[in-house]
């Protein structure tokens, strides 16, 4: 008998978020190569949310949300990592309206 499949739902205020690795080298606005070995203190990064709890108000499955990786919860599904994190600890979330932007795009 195969083992029932589980759907994750996030509770409260939680939100799962996906995360791209780098893991290839990458040029500064300068043109100069930083290797991928080389660790940025302080770095926030972009992820996409894959999950939000009922009380989630400013995020949505989809939205790619400005973060601080450190610190925070990782879970592994099917192979895949992911993050879990408070909404309040988001910075930023991109989104194509722009009535309280910044005026910078992705």
């Amino acid at each position: 008998m195969a083992d029932p499949k589980f759907e994750i739902q996030m509770l409260h205020d939680r939100v799962m978020i996906r995360v791209e690795r780098d893991t290839e080298e990458r040029r500064s606005s300068g043109g100069i190569v930083i290797p991928a070995t080389v660790k940025m203190a302080n770095r926030l990064v972009w992820g996409e949310v894959c999950g939000a709890g009922v009380n989630a108000r400013s995020v949505k499955t989809g939205d790619k949300v400005l973060f601080n990786p450190e610190d925070q919860y990782e879970v592994e599904v099917q192979g895949q990592l992911y993050l879990v994190l408070r909404e309040r600890d988001l910075h930023a979330v991109a989104t194509q309206q722009t009535e309280h932007g910044t005026g910078l795009y992705l």
